[in-house]
């Protein structure tokens, strides 16, 4: 009942929106006042001098990018991993390992140029920084005052290798390698980089707009969770889903890849405030708590509707937490920070029983955990969000200002579609030309050995 009154409450205030004017949040920069002659030499000389490094930040920012990093491998590897059949865990651990090194030269040629270049029309970033041409070692003010820009541009890449590599639990188990490599690049290109512009970007409409995403909500979890359903969808079960039995071959891993996950996310969130500052510290706080507030929940609501807690459980509802409090990590408070994790461990949980219902095979749970998470911390955002935490954002609904639970709920809704249907054209593309799926005698021997000619176990 609680949550039925919670979605009516949000489409009246996704209407009402329309009637509101959103805060633009201008830096408005002030004229100094004329100065005598004498002080003239002295002005012109401060208004010329460059910006100042800090090496604290920058320290902060090259920790965090390492942070990220680990995130995907390791971190994600094993989790991915250990959640696959023995048959399957090396190819899956590949696509990890490997998306860390495809994204990262897409990253450096076309990427980062496409995602926080020079504006053009609020849409896409322009390719004045192809090849990271004037992407130098001086700060660019616009994307972190006291580092280098290319520690910002590090960072960011580190974003971008690991949204698309959450996508993979989606196709776990049956798709092409070849086909793999070619749908990520064209994922990161055409939905990832637009989709971080129109967020993040100095000039991209929905960052105009006021929506609040502090490390990725819409631009991360969003995306690879709506994603990772319409991939799951277009390419199909796994051969034998849901009658015989799929389980994971190595919980171990797959609870030291959560763990690492859970560890370098303090880089992913932290990392966001671009300052070894107090927000910074508050992101990682609310990180921490939002984190062990979920894999609670999600243990006790397995434990009501199961009998028995599980090991698994708990990892994924940690994961979960993480996801959800990721783009409120910068706007919200420790209380908050609770009660966003806590409805992340359930409402994650009830969407990844609700997915053997709907019939899709998501193998891993990317949509219940990533796509669900990250819409309800998007949301959650819109509801907790105080300017007491961060001054630049915004107050939400429960601080007198409801018109920000429907800029979230456009954001998150334009996410959804621009994710969804790019992602169906691009795989439909890839299918006509190469395929998607393994054959059926391919997946029959599993991709470790159809794929790579290797074996994850030497038994």
């Amino acid at each position: 009942m609680r949550k039925r009154q919670m979605m009516k409450a949000s489409i009246l205030l996704l209407l009402g929106a329309a009637l509101l004017i959103a805060p633009a949040m201008v830096l408005a920069q002030q004229a100094p006042p004329p100065a005598a002659p004498s002080e003239a030499p002295a002005a012109a000389s401060a208004v010329s001098a460059p910006p100042k490094i800090d090496s604290g930040d920058t320290a902060w920012m090259l920790t965090s990018s390492a942070l990220v990093l680990l995130m995907t491998a390791p971190g994600l590897a094993l989790f991915y991993g250990g959640l696959v059949r023995r048959k399957n865990a090396l190819g899956t651990i590949m696509h990890s390992f490997i998306i860390l090194a495809l994204i990262t030269i897409q990253w450096a040629l076309w990427g980062y140029s496409l995602a926080f270049g020079p504006d053009r029309g609020g849409i896409i970033g322009s390719l004045a920084w192809v090849g990271l041409r004037g992407v130098g070692l001086d700060p660019n003010p616009d994307y972190g005052a006291t580092i280098p820009h290319q520690a910002f541009m590090v960072y960011q890449m580190m974003f971008a290798v690991i949204t698309p590599a959450l996508i993979t639990g989606a196709f776990a188990e049956r798709m092409k390698f070849s086909s793999f490599l070619v749908f990520t690049l064209l994922w990161a290109t055409f939905i990832y980089d637009p989709l971080a512009h129109w967020v993040w970007a100095i000039g991209g409409w929905i960052r105009k707009m006021g929506a609040l995403d502090f490390a990725g909500g819409t631009v991360v979890h969003i995306s690879s969770g709506v994603s990772a359903l319409a991939a799951a969808m277009l390419i199909g079960r796994r051969r034998g889903y849901p009658q015989e039995p799929m389980p994971p071959h190595n919980l171990t891993m797959t609870v030291t890849g959560a763990s690492l996950l859970w560890f370098g996310w303090f880089g992913f969130n932290a990392g966001s405030a671009i300052a070894a500052n107090k927000l910074a510290t508050n992101a990682f706080v609310v990180t921490h708590l939002a984190t062990a507030a979920a894999a609670l929940a999600w243990m006790l609501a397995e434990w009501s509707s199961r009998g028995k807690p599980t090991v698994l459980g708990a990892a994924s509802g940690a994961v979960a937490g993480l996801v959800a409090i990721t783009p409120a990590s910068g706007f919200v408070g420790p209380m908050p920070a609770i009660a966003i994790g806590a409805g992340a461990g359930v409402f994650c949980y009830s969407a990844c029983i609700l997915k053997t219902r709907l019939g899709y095979d998501d193998s891993l749970d990317v949509v219940g955990v990533h796509g669900v998470g990250g819409t309800w911390g998007a949301l959650a955002t819109g509801l907790f969000a105080s300017k007491a935490v961060n001054p630049d954002g915004a107050d939400g609904l429960f601080f007198g200002n409801p018109g920000q639970l429907g800029i979230q709920a456009i954001a998150v809704l334009a996410t959804w579609v621009f994710a969804f249907v790019g992602t169906i054209i691009l795989l439909k593309i890839v299918d006509a030309i190469m395929g998607l799926r393994v054959s059926q005698d391919e997946e029959q021997v599993g991709i470790d050995l159809s794929q790579h000619d290797e074996n994850a176990y030497a038994l």
